[in-house]
C-alpha cells in the first residue's frame, strides 16, 4: 500500500488504526483554539468598568475592528457559533440600530483609536441585504472612523447569500478578502454535515465572488464527515482548487453539544484516526498544489501576496499571514455586536455567550434593547494577569506554523537574557519536545509537522488551570 499522504493512490476503503497519542495527549481533537481565553471562561464583571478606563494607557494606534452579525439563513449541523436563524426583518433593523449605538459609545470612549485591519463575521454577515450592508459599512467608517479603503478587510459569506448585489457592496467598501464556508462539494456529504446545499449553488456563489474582483478568496472545507472517503475528500479539495483560491482552510468535523449533529450523531470508534488520516492527505495534496501551510487549518497559495494597504509592509511587527502591521499577540481588538469580543492587554470582554437557540435569542433581544450609556461599560469578561498574558502570547504564536519568536517574547515580557517561554512553561512544553512535537532553535520555538497535526490537542493542554476550571464551570451551568 502506498504511504498515507499519497492522495492520488490512497485506498479510500482502508480503516485507519487508532492514532497513538504522543505525550499523553489523548484525542488529537480536544478542541479548536482560535483565541485564548475562550468566551466560556468569561464571567460578569462587577462593577462594570467604563470603557474609557478599560482602554486607559493602551496603544490605540493599531487596532483590529471586528463587526459581528449573529444571523444565518440556516444553522449547520456542526455549528456552535453564536447565531440565530429566521430573524425577522424588524429584528435585523433593531440590531443595526443597537450596533450603531454601541459604535457611538465606543468611539466616544476611544477617540484616538486607529484601525489597521477589519473583519465582518458571524453568523453570516451577508445575511444582511445590500442596503443593510451599506449601513453596516457606514457605521464602520462614519462612526468608528475606520478607513476601510486603506486597510485589509475580510468578510464571511455563504453559498446562499453570496449574491452579486451584496458582493458589489463589499467590493465598493474595500473588501480585500471573502471567506466562504463550502465544507464539501459533494451534496451527500454536505447533507450529512447538516448543511443542505447543492453544488450548483456553491459554484454559482464562487463565480459571483470572482466576478466581484475581490482580491482574496478563502474556501472552508471539512473532513471527517460520515460517508466521506479519501477519494471524495480529494475530490472536494480539487473542486476548490479549480477556483484558485488564495487561501484554503481545512477543518476537522467536531460534534459538539447543543448542535444539530450533537443531538443525533454517534461518534465512530475510528473517527480520530480517520480525521487524522484525512488531514494528512489534504495537507500533502495542497502542498503538492503549491500551497504553504500557515497553521493546522490554514493553507495559502504560495504565489498569492496578502493584501497590504498603505505602508503596512514597512511597519514593524507586520503579521506575515495578513500583510498588516497588526499583531494579534500585541495589539488590541474592538468588537461591535453582541457576539464580538474586544480585548486590551489585560482585559478581554464581550456580552454573554451561548449556543442553545433559546439562550442566543435572549442575548440578542437584550442587546437590541440597550441604550448608548449601557454600551459605554464592559459587561462580561476575563482579566489576564502577567502569567496569563504570557500564556496567551505562547498559544497564539505556537499554533502557527512559524511558531514563537523568542526574542520578541523576551522583549515584550522583560524575561531575563537567555530565558524565555521554554523556562516560563517548562512543565507544559518539555513533554511536547520529548515526544517530538515541539522543537526550539536559537531564536524560535515551533511545532514540528506532527505537532501541527496535533494542534487541537496541544492547544487545550496549554490552558491554565484557572481558565480550564472556568470553562468547565460554564459547561456545568
Amino acid at each position: 500500500m502506498p504511504p498515507l499522504g499519497s492522495p492520488s493512490t490512497a485506498d479510500p476503503t482502508r480503516v485507519p488504526s487508532a492514532p497513538e497519542a504522543p505525550a499523553g495527549l489523548g484525542s488529537p481533537y480536544a478542541g479548536y483554539v482560535y483565541s485564548y481565553p475562550h468566551k466560556t471562561a468569561y464571567r460578569p464583571l462587577a462593577p462594570k468598568p467604563a470603557l474609557r478606563d478599560v482602554w486607559q494607557g493602551q496603544d490605540l494606534s493599531s487596532l483590529f475592528l471586528y463587526l459581528h452579525i449573529p444571523f444565518c439563513e440556516m444553522r449547520c449541523g456542526f455549528c456552535n457559533l453564536f447565531t440565530r436563524t429566521g430573524a425577522p426583518e424588524e429584528l435585523v433593523s433593531r440590531y443595526l440600530d443597537a450596533l450603531e449605538r454601541q459604535a457611538l459609545a465606543v468611539r466616544e470612549a476611544l477617540p484616538g483609536a486607529r484601525f489597521a485591519v477589519g473583519a465582518v463575521g458571524g453568523g453570516t454577515p451577508t445575511y444582511l441585504e445590500a442596503p443593510e450592508l451599506e449601513r453596516l459599512f457606514t457605521i464602520a467608517t462614519d462612526v468608528m472612523g475606520a478607513d476601510l479603503a486603506a486597510i485589509p478587510l475580510s468578510v464571511e459569506t455563504s453559498p446562499a447569500t453570496a449574491t452579486p448585489d451584496r458582493l458589489a457592496v463589499l467590493a465598493a467598501h474595500g473588501t480585500t478578502r471573502v471567506s466562504i464556508g463550502v465544507q464539501s462539494f459533494d451534496d451527500a456529504e454536505a447533507r450529512a454535515a447538516g448543511r443542505p446545499q447543492r453544488r450548483a449553488e456553491v459554484e454559482n456563489a464562487l463565480a459571483a465572488i470572482r466576478d466581484a474582483a475581490i482580491p482574496e478568496l478563502n474556501i472552508d472545507l471539512i473532513y471527517g464527515i460520515d460517508g466521506q472517503t479519501r477519494a471524495s475528500w480529494i475530490a472536494s479539495i480539487d473542486a476548490a482548487l479549480a477556483w484558485r483560491p488564495e487561501e484554503l482552510y481545512l477543518y476537522p468535523l467536531y460534534v459538539r453539544p447543543l448542535t444539530g449533529l450533537g443531538r443525533r450523531a454517534v461518534t465512530r470508534a475510528d473517527w480520530d484516526a480517520d480525521r487524522l488520516a484525512l488531514y494528512r492527505v489534504g495537507r500533502d495534496h495542497l502542498r503538492a498544489a503549491g500551497y504553504e501551510q500557515v497553521s493546522m487549518r490554514m493553507f495559502r497559495r504560495a504565489d498569492a501576496v496578502p493584501a497590504i494597504r498603505a505602508d503596512a509592509d514597512k511597519a514593524p511587527g507586520t503579521d506575515a499571514s495578513t500583510g498588516t502591521a497588526y499583531c494579534c499577540q500585541r495589539d488590541g481588538m474592538v468588537g461591535l455586536g453582541c457576539g464580538a469580543r474586544s480585548y486590551t492587554s489585560d482585559l478581554h470582554y464581550s456580552f454573554d455567550y451561548a449556543v442553545g437557540i433559546g439562550e442566543v435569542r435572549a442575548i440578542i433581544d437584550e442587546y437590541v434593547a440597550l441604550d448608548q450609556a449601557a454600551f459605554a461599560r464592559a459587561r462580561v469578561g476575563y482579566r489576564l494577569d502577567a502569567s496569563e498574558q504570557r500564556r496567551r502570547h505562547l498559544l497564539t504564536s505556537l499554533l502557527q506554523a512559524e511558531g514563537l519568536d523568542t526574542a520578541d517574547y523576551r522583549a515584550r515580557f522583560g524575561t531575563q537574557p537567555g530565558a524565555g517561554p521554554g523556562d516560563d512553561f517548562a512543565d507544559e512544553l518539555s513533554p511536547l519536545a520529548d515526544a517530538g512535537l515541539l522543537t526550539a532553535t536559537a531564536d524560535r520555538l515551533h511545532l514540528t509537522e506532527d505537532g501541527l497535526a496535533w494542534s487541537d490537542a496541544i492547544g487545550p493542554r496549554l490552558f491554565s488551570a484557572r481558565t480550564g476550571a472556568l470553562m468547565d464551570g460554564y459547561r456545568a451551568r
